[in-house]
């Protein structure tokens, strides 16, 4: 498939030297791993399942507060009453049997987007140094882009649990950049929803965003950003 240069894009990346790519819902659709994990963890726990349409919705802020949100959904469906005491007390018995669940799984009901490793061989051709910045933990991340043959392209990889805060927080995005030894304003963040937008915002980068991740169920051309594309291809 080819995609027009879009003028706006192309001056974007002229004046960056730097791009943090953002993972689940950018680079590979996870979704089937959720589901997939989070549904043999309530399994385990004797637990209603839960549909992938209300998973994708609570995907992108972290491991625990996707597990969290999941937690509070099934506990309602339950009939059990739904207060934060009794969703916290089914949560560390979660935590582990989602992580053993995860990886167990990890890459085998996922698939790179169309156009991705396209538009990040695109990047690199242009001389831009690339980091991948996500909120998924970093166990998970890392076996992730391996499997995918995506971990090449990156020099530096951030999980969730790599930094002390996640995104919408800057704080991720501030010491990606100071890791990559790039400025903010210099640093561009693509991603899928509006925590990267938010991230990006507050640490000064531009920020493009893919229309086709997982933006909490909200549309995402609503978000305020500096571009959107339909494929990473359109980087070329």
């Amino acid at each position: 498939m080819s995609h027009a240069a879009d003028p706006m894009l192309s001056s974007l990346l002229s004046r960056v030297d730097a791009v943090i790519v953002d993972l689940d819902g950018t680079m590979v659709d996870t979704m089937g791993d959720f589901n997939e994990a989070i549904n043999r963890m309530l399994r385990e726990l004797a637990l209603p399942a839960i549909e992938a349409l209300h998973i994708e919705h609570m995907v992108g802020k972290g491991s625990e507060h996707l597990l969290r949100s999941v937690l509070k959904h099934v506990l309602a469906l339950d009939g059990i009453a739904q207060d934060a005491i009794k969703s916290e007390a089914y949560y560390p018995a979660a935590w582990a049997s989602y992580q053993r669940h995860y990886l167990a799984i990890n890459g085998q009901f996922a698939g790179v987007y169309r156009g991705v490793e396209d538009g990040l061989k695109a990047l690199r051709a242009r001389g831009l140094r690339l980091a991948c910045l996500t909120n998924k933990p970093t166990d998970f991340a890392l076996p992730l882009l391996k499997s995918k043959g995506l971990d090449g392209y990156f020099e530096k990889v951030f999980g969730g649990d790599a930094l002390e805060r996640k995104k919408p927080d800057p704080l991720p995005l501030l010491k990606t950049c100071e890791a990559l030894g790039t400025a903010p304003a210099r640093t561009l963040m693509l991603g899928d929803s509006s925590n990267d937008a938010q991230a990006a915002r507050a640490a000064g980068c531009p920020v493009v965003l893919v229309t086709y991740g997982y933006n909490h169920g909200a549309p995402v051309r609503a978000v305020d950003a500096d571009g959107f594309v339909d494929s990473l291809a359109q980087l070329i």
